[in-house]
């Protein structure tokens, strides 16, 4: 009984490590970044839909991607400033 204690223990604090986050996130998402999503319109629009059906099988880090490579192609890079036109329209 008293080797029992201990064995026990040992094993709960074996289970209770850190799982690997990697193991989680696929090797294909690793690899997308934001410009290459935003160079490539189908594969982001496919990505956008994964992401609204099964986030957690995609992760969060991919999906993260995904929402700024949708923003860049939607408001660009933020470098062009607002220029207003010469004329104001008419309504």
């Amino acid at each position: 009984m008293k080797n029992l204690i201990p064995f026990l223990l040992a094993v709960m604090l074996a289970a209770c490590g850190k799982s690997d986050p990697d193991a989680t996130t696929s090797t294909l998402g690793a690899t997308e970044t934001v410009e290459s999503l935003a160079a490539n319109p189908e594969r982001l629009k496919e990505l956008r839909q994964q992401c609204k059906t099964d986030r957690a099988t995609l992760g969060k880090e991919l999906c993260d991607r995904v929402a700024e490579a949708t923003n860049r192609r939607f408001l660009g890079d933020g470098k062009t400033p607002y220029t207003p036109p010469k004329e104001s329209p008419k309504f």
